[in-house]
């Protein structure tokens, strides 16, 4: 793909959709929030002169009441009406009479009356959609005011009366426009309450723009700056508004913009938390109950309940509760935890939060993945959340700060992994379970879980198998609760095989547990009743769902999917669930969403060991995992092959026996792609081993696209490390180019381009060795990047002709496109802006030819760079919109981020400096490819366009933000944004 050598979303709500002709369809309908228009049926009505739709629009202005023929006039021509004036309006009144439906026009006292219903006046239902989302808002219901203003708003068409002659047009024009602009404030004030103000930035810094001394829409673009973390720019606002009104006006700014500039000054906590949006009355998904279903059969843990219920009702008005569970795996703590939370639900109407954190696991979850998922359910669109653990902190104690929402972190690894999922403020709380006491919790208030009393464990084990069988056999039922340690896991595995069978009597399976050779010979103590009842609930699977459990149990990730876990056994897909669904209902599996499972994290680590122990031949154990890789490969490859018609790179991946998926289209392949990302890089991660280590670097390879997106990146790279890691420990040279070429993916993404360029050469120098030939065209086109951005363009050249050469003598027509295309890019910065043109046109034609998305998305931005140099702003906007659209389209959200920066650039270029911020201001928002030094760039842009717009104290606040981000850098740029901050170009 083609690569950056520089570095607004939209909040989460349902966005309102302007109601077409059709909407009224058997009615008519007219409209004056734009051009005079009237459409009977859903077909458009002919508009007639000027003077015409000024007389219709003055009638549907008074909204039934008469209009005199004076009135009339002198809406019309005002103090010079032509002589015949009173027969023109009479002509005119005639003619919409024979367009419009018999009864809508009449003539009564000397006058005109349109007579419509309400409803067929897009004024009248906008000011009806206005008046409801009043009423919300007082209620509390901010979404839905929200929702109901920008519904309202949806309906203007431009400017209002457009078009319309006569002063009584022109003062309603006015007045309608200052209206709109009055919602439009209303909408941004309900966006920073509910907490989008990251989103509202773009928005506002274009209309400061176009209203420079509207001080409420300066006022809004302060707290949104503030509330994203930029202080130093809300001041710089402040002061920009100042010497603005001084200037402009000769006055100071109004009281309510003083007094944020001194809450801003000292960092007012009150300040930074948006209003509490309250509970919509129908469902939303900022109202998230992800609380997994408690057990029918709860039992015992009376005082436990008693305790942690307390306390969680009296988190409302005290500092935020937090109450951890400790206790050795199996004793209950999830069941207790959530069994509590769903008793506690009423007291936190404002949402449930719950995640798995795998802390048992060798790859515990992620903070920042968590709070990933968190914010999504909160309502915060993908483009809007942050990147860094820091700032989806910070964001997620916002969100909740004012609310009461409880979040249950279940299987926690410390207390490091959770400090940043607490949500801090008062009102909420956090249940936490972990197998470690959170000692270094700060406030925290501990709970040690031990097994069951006897009496509460014969219950449980009662409730489960029957009263009946129980009350027959109550010493040997006794004797089994003992046998499984009175750990409620174990008693539930036990009691559920006993209920499944009822040949069995409570004796027969009490003599089983009474079996010491049927249990493990080494355990610790901590985990030896635990392991024992794996050992019972495994020792009564059939043949081959013991298999299953075995064999599934040595992969890594946190759930797999149906279709894989058939892979891995080599079976067909229905005998595959039905020995999966077998292992759900003796609870050695969990199913955690139709056709994806997963296990417990010890009930993992025992299959496992039952794999080392029983499965023969051993050499099973790697072919279940060989075919799993086989799955992964061969089905990432399809995705590739779809999303990239004519790329020969799947031609060079290792060969699979496995065929991997079929997809309809490429929007499907790219939902797989995503879907089993987490599992794919997990998969990939635990191969770089024997005659696995080339498939799963291929694997990396084919899915480049989880690095590129920015959702996975941390991940990708991970395992691009580990990659190359362990093919140069192995000695293999043909997996060590490759993964070093993943790995140069990488750094290029994230702007490291010395480290890129290093993996480069060291990747095209293994290929050789091994001769493979694919990664070395690879290698020239990334070396050519790195070199064009370094200002080597002779040397860039080089690399890129070499590439194009390479690619084409492989038949590999898209890659030899991409070539092109950066060469574009340097012949560009050397100055040669028609060849420039001429070789983004040669790539776009390849990719149209072949079909291509992602690549022509990629040829399109590089022709609207060369264009926007060229002067040929129209043309260059056109291609870089398109290019947007077709990133967006792909879920490639860093190289929309760095779209919006080129879009930025060709409006700055052409002068258009409101435009040109707001898509700065977007591409902020989204991130961009290149890392920091791309930021550093897309802020200095914003400064120059902030400058042109007279906004320079803000502007100076992004430079000194780019230059300190240089500086880290130690880029060449720095002296570019120095020479801007300097007194001189200050005057």
């Amino acid at each position: 793909m083609h690569r950056e050598d520089e570095p607004s979303a939209q909040p989460d709500i349902p966005e309102p959709r302007t109601p077409g002709p059709a909407d009224n369809d058997g009615q008519l309908r007219f409209s004056v929030l734009g051009p005079v228009r009237a459409w009977h049926r859903g077909q458009a009505l002919p508009p007639g002169s000027p003077q015409q739709r000024a007389l219709l629009a003055a009638l549907l202005l008074r909204e039934g009441r008469t209009a005199t023929s004076a009135e009339l006039i002198d809406a019309i021509w005002g103090e010079d009406p032509p002589s015949q004036a009173l027969a023109a309006v009479r002509t005119y009144a005639s003619r919409l009479r024979k367009i419009l439906e018999p009864g809508v026009l009449v003539s009564e006292s000397g006058g005109y009356a349109v007579r419509i219903p309400a409803e067929a006046l897009d004024l009248r239902v906008a000011r009806d959609l206005v008046s409801e989302a009043d009423k919300a808002r007082a209620g509390g219901d901010r979404r839905q005011a929200r929702t109901l203003v920008g519904t309202s708003l949806g309906l203007w068409d431009g400017e209002p009366l457009a078009s319309v002659p006569g002063p009584y047009a022109e003062t309603e024009r006015t007045r309608l426009e200052e209206w709109r602009l009055q919602l439009l404030e209303t909408r941004l004030e309900l966006d920073l309450d509910l907490g989008c103000h990251a989103e509202a930035v773009s928005e506002l810094t274009a209309l400061t723009a176009a209203h420079p001394l509207r001080e409420r829409l300066r006022e809004l673009l302060m707290l949104a700056l503030y509330r994203s973390g930029r202080q130093a720019e809300a001041l710089a606002v402040y002061a920009d508004t100042r010497r603005l009104l001084a200037d402009e006006l000769g006055v100071d700014p109004r009281p309510e913009l003083s007094a944020l500039q001194q809450r801003i000054l000292r960092a007012d906590t009150e300040l930074a938390r948006p209003a509490e949006p309250a509970a919509p009355t129908a469902p939303q998904p900022a109202r998230p109950a992800q609380l997994p279903a408690t057990v029918p059969d709860f039992t015992g843990r009376a005082s436990f309940v008693r305790e942690l219920g307390h306390r969680l009702a009296s988190a409302e008005g005290t500092v935020m509760a937090v109450s951890a569970l400790a206790g050795i795996g199996g004793v209950g703590k999830t069941t207790l935890a959530v069994h509590v939370a769903h008793e506690a639900k009423p007291h936190f109407p404002d949402g449930q939060l719950y995640v798995d954190l795998q802390g048992a696991g060798a790859r515990a979850a992620e903070p920042e993945t968590v709070l990933g998922a968190f914010l999504r359910a909160l309502g915060t669109a993908d483009t809007a959340i942050p990147d860094t653990l820091d700032e989806r902190a910070a964001l997620f104690r916002s969100l909740l700060d004012g609310r009461r929402v409880l979040v249950l972190l279940d299987n926690a690894r410390d207390a490091a992994q959770i400090r940043p999922l607490l949500p801090g403020t008062a009102g909420c709380a956090a249940l936490v379970t972990s197998r470690v006491r959170m000692v270094d919790l700060a406030g925290a208030h501990l709970v040690d879980l031990d097994v069951m009393s006897p009496d509460e464990a014969l219950q449980l084990f009662t409730r489960i198998v029957g009263d009946e069988r129980v009350t027959a056999e109550r010493e040997a039922a006794l004797d089994v609760v003992a046998a499984c340690g009175f750990l409620p896991l174990a008693i539930r595995i036990a009691a559920s095989r006993l209920a499944a069978r009822r040949t069995w009597t409570v004796s027969v399976l009490a003599a089983k547990l009474a079996d010491e050779r049927r249990r493990l010979d080494e355990l610790q103590a901590g985990d030896l009743a635990v392991k024992a009842t794996f050992e019972l609930g495994y020792g009564q699977l059939e043949p081959a769902q013991a298999r299953a459990f075995r064999l599934l149990g040595l992969a890594d990730g946190p759930d797999i999917s149906l279709t894989a876990a058939a892979a891995a056994l080599g079976l067909p897909e229905h005998d595959a669930e039905d020995l999966l669904e077998a292992l759900v209902d003796t609870s050695l599996l969990e199913s955690a969403a139709p056709g994806r499972y997963r296990f417990h994290d010890l009930v993992r680590l025992y299959a496992r060991a039952c794999a080392e122990r029983d499965e023969q031949p051993p050499a099973e154990r790697e072919a279940a995992l060989s075919r799993l890789l086989d799955f992964y490969l061969a089905t990432t490859a399809r995705v590739f092959a779809l999303e990239r018609p004519g790329d020969r790179l799947v031609d060079h991946l290792a060969s699979t026996v496995y065929q991997g998926l079929a997809f309809t289209d490429r929007h499907e392949a790219l939902d797989w792609l995503y879907r089993e990302a987490n599992s794919l890089l997990a998969c990939a991660r635990q191969s770089f081993v024997g005659t696995r280590l080339r498939r799963a670097v291929d694997l990396l390879w084919a899915a480049k696209d989880l690095a590129e997106s920015g959702a996975n990146s941390r991940q990708y790279e991970s395992a691009a490390l580990a990659a190359r890691d362990a093919a140069r420990a192995a000695g293999d040279a043909h997996a060590e180019g490759r993964a070093r070429t993943t790995l140069t993916s990488v750094h290029l993404v994230a702007g490291r381009y010395d480290d890129a360029d290093d993996e480069a050469v060291t990747a095209r120098a293994r290929a050789l060795s091994a001769g493979d030939r694919a990664p070395v065209h690879w290698a020239d086109n990334d070396r050519g990047i790195i070199a064009g951005i370094r200002n080597r363009y002779e040397e860039a050249e080089e690399h890129l002709l070499h590439a194009v050469e390479g690619w084409r003598a492989d038949g590999n027509l898209p890659g030899a496109a991409s070539a092109l295309c950066n060469l574009s890019r340097v012949r560009l910065l050397m100055g040669r802006t028609d060849s420039a043109i001429e070789l983004a046109q040669q790539g776009i034609e390849i990719y149209d030819r072949m079909g291509l998305t992602v690549r022509l998305a990629n040829g399109r931005y590089a022709l609207g760079m060369a264009l926007t140099e060229a002067g040929r702003h129209t043309e260059a906007l056109q291609q870089l919109t398109e290019a947007l659209r077709m990133f967006g389209e792909d879920r490639q959200r860093l190289w929309e981020g760095t779209t919006h920066f080129r879009i930025a650039q060709a409006h700055l270029t052409a002068h258009r400096a409101a435009s040109a911020a707001q898509h700065a201001e977007q591409a902020i928002a989204t991130g961009c490819i290149g890392g920091e030094r791309m930021r550093g760039n897309v802020l200095t842009l914003l400064g120059r366009a902030l400058d042109a717009l007279g906004q320079s104290g803000r502007a100076r606040a992004c430079w000194r933000e780019a230059l300190a981000l240089y500086e880290e850098l130690g880029a060449a740029e720095a002296d570019t944004v120095r020479e801007l901050l300097s007194p001189l170009a200050a005057a």
